[in-house]
């Protein structure tokens, strides 16, 4: 998040160390810590609510193309395997007479 090295750190802590004193630098380093604790969940919070909205768009996005480009009811009346089409009406053998009536075949009749 910043770009702090090793010698600013250092002399950082040098004039907290001058200006706070050394009885009130431990609690002033544990306060400072907290409050930077804080600071990055909170920004590590928002930063996944914006990821998952935007992922949220994206995907809503790509259903609406893949529904623009090749809708169900097309896919089932080309393929015709989930019923919908022309033979919905088949029975148990799959035969169907010339008044759209299912026929029951025995076990021995040739399909």
């Amino acid at each position: 998040m910043f770009d702090i090295g090793a010698l600013e750190l250092i002399l950082i802590g040098v004039v907290a160390l001058l200006v706070v004193g050394p009885e009130r630098l431990p609690k002033l380093a544990r306060t400072a810590g907290l409050w930077v604790g804080r600071a990055r969940r909170a920004f590590m919070s928002v930063k996944d609510e914006i990821d998952r909205e935007i992922k949220a768009e994206e995907l809503k996005e790509i259903l609406r193309k893949q529904a623009a480009s090749n809708p169900l009811e097309q896919i089932i009346e080309e393929d015709g395997s989930l019923g919908g089409g022309k033979d919905s009406k088949r029975g148990t053998t799959g035969h169907v007479d010339a008044h759209g009536e299912a026929s029951r075949g025995q076990a021995g009749d040739p399909p």
